[in-house]
């Protein structure tokens, strides 16, 4: 028991006094964790992944709210008129917060998100039911190019990973689809299952959660995703896919350097727990570690493949 007391507080001190060049920041008392979105998505799933672990490391609670509406554009354009002491940290999401400003004004900018970390990724993935007759990724690339925009496909929303992972492997494939946008991941996999759809450009963590109903047939991975080790990658197959939903927190932009290097700090630390990181691959997550001294180059990069898609899909202008 001492030697738990003593653990517990040298994190309380770490929080308070910071990580090395953060001796300003500090954290007092619970965080409020804004969803953009609904209950039950990845972004809720992960948040939850990451309370237990942040309670233990800093003392502290992790409070998860929801603000849904606009795919997530409501609750961004509210962050930077919340507080910046770093009480309230909010998560976001690629290619949301790049693809949806560049469409029309939703309330914010790319630029004005101060993004402090991005913790993991949901691959993007190519699902079917269990009985389809696609077994391979080929049968589906074949039936599509003998049956042009009859192979139908569900996937969460528009201007969304799945829709931009559509688009660009029909490119790839020289295949012409048709992409059923639903409104999230679980409708998209209830129409699957429902037999509305003949496949889904999903993620890994709907194979995770779903089990035997479904077989997956390629992942958009550089590496075979471990908790499905006889799948292939896009990559594999001759097909340069690597990418999906990406997650982080971000905080308001009043939030100091110090505060904001302080969270990136403190979720680098929860991303390399060991126990963590296996939670995290048994739900079908892929893990990223990209820091705030990181944040920049990674956006850029991220925004130049996204915007180059969505113009030539015509999505925007």
């Amino acid at each position: 028991m001492l030697r738990r007391s003593i653990l517990k507080l040298g994190a309380a001190l770490a929080v308070t006094v910071g990580f090395a060049g953060t001796a300003s920041a500090e954290i007092n008392g619970p965080v409020n964790y804004v969803i953009p979105f609904g209950p039950g998505g990845e972004s809720d799933i992960s948040a939850r992944f990451q309370q237990p672990f942040f309670k233990d490391k800093f003392g502290e609670d992790l409070v998860i709210s929801y603000q849904p509406g606009g795919g997530g554009a409501v609750g961004w354009a509210s962050l930077n008129g919340l507080s910046g002491d770093g009480q309230t940290i909010m998560g976001v999401n690629l290619p949301h917060i790049i693809v949806k400003p560049a469409q029309k004004d939703v309330g914010f900018t790319t630029d004005d998100l101060n993004i402090a970390y991005m913790f993991h990724f949901t691959p993007d993935a190519i699902v079917v039911r269990a009985d389809s007759p696609y077994q391979t990724l080929q049968d589906l690339i074949d039936d599509a190019k003998a049956n042009p925009a009859q192979v139908t496909m569900s996937g969460s929303g528009k201007a969304s990973a799945n829709h931009l992972a559509q688009i660009k492997f029909d490119k790839m494939a020289g295949v012409q689809t048709t992409y059923v946008p639903f409104k999230g991941t679980g409708a998209a996999v209830t129409a699957l299952l429902g037999n509305q759809v003949k496949a889904e450009w999903g993620y890994t963590t709907v194979g995770a959660k779903q089990g035997d109903q479904v077989r997956l047939l390629a992942v958009a991975m550089e590496e075979r995703h471990p908790l499905f080790p006889d799948v292939p990658t896009f990559k594999e197959l001759g097909y340069d896919m690597v990418g999906g939903a990406y997650r982080g927190i971000a905080l308001p932009n009043t939030a100091s350097e110090a505060t904001t290097k302080l969270w990136s700090d403190m979720i680098a630390d929860i991303n390399s727990d060991p126990a963590f990181r296996q939670q995290m691959l048994d739900g079908g997550f892929a893990l990223l570690d990209v820091g705030v001294a990181e944040m920049d180059d990674f956006m850029k990069a991220r925004a130049e493949e996204y915007l180059k898609d969505a113009r030539e899909a015509g999505l925007i202008k």
